[in-house]
């Protein structure tokens, strides 16, 4: 496999967690639990970011970690993980951010794709080149 091709694959792979954790997020932003006491934890869901970096020699690496601040104070004053004053913890997850970020991880995936193609296309070119010269040697 040339450089090429494996850069635009782990532009590929890097969407792919993109969309992944952007998915588990927009799946569980609704999933609220108990405040926190006194630096405890909550049973409300925990989202999370993908951080990218290059790697020496080209291509992308990604790194999983936790949104700060995880949760936020939301008011369901019916809920049964409500405290006294109706709050419960949800999830720090701004819909509207999570779909921008999937859209740009889609647009980012194709283009790497795209890339894809045009390396085996030129590949292909190359062999091809290669074997019009040795038949007609």
């Amino acid at each position: 496999m040339n450089s090429i091709t494996s850069i635009a694959l782990s532009g590929m792979q890097a969407a792919r967690q993109r969309l992944e954790v952007s998915s588990n997020n927009i799946a569980n932003a609704a999933t609220t639990g108990a405040l926190p006491v006194s630096g405890g934890s909550t049973s409300a869901y925990q989202p999370q970011r993908v951080d990218q970096h290059s790697v020496a020699g080209g291509g992308i690496a990604t790194t999983i970690s936790p949104v700060d601040p995880a949760i936020v104070t939301a008011y369901q004053p019916d809920s049964p993980q409500a405290n006294q004053d109706g709050e419960v913890a949800a999830p720090n997850v701004d819909l509207v951010s999570e779909v921008i970020n999937q859209r740009a991880a889609f647009q980012a995936y194709q283009a790497s794709a795209r890339l894809v193609g045009v390396a085996n296309d030129l590949d292909k070119t190359l062999l091809d080149s290669f074997g019009t010269k040795l038949h007609s040697a």
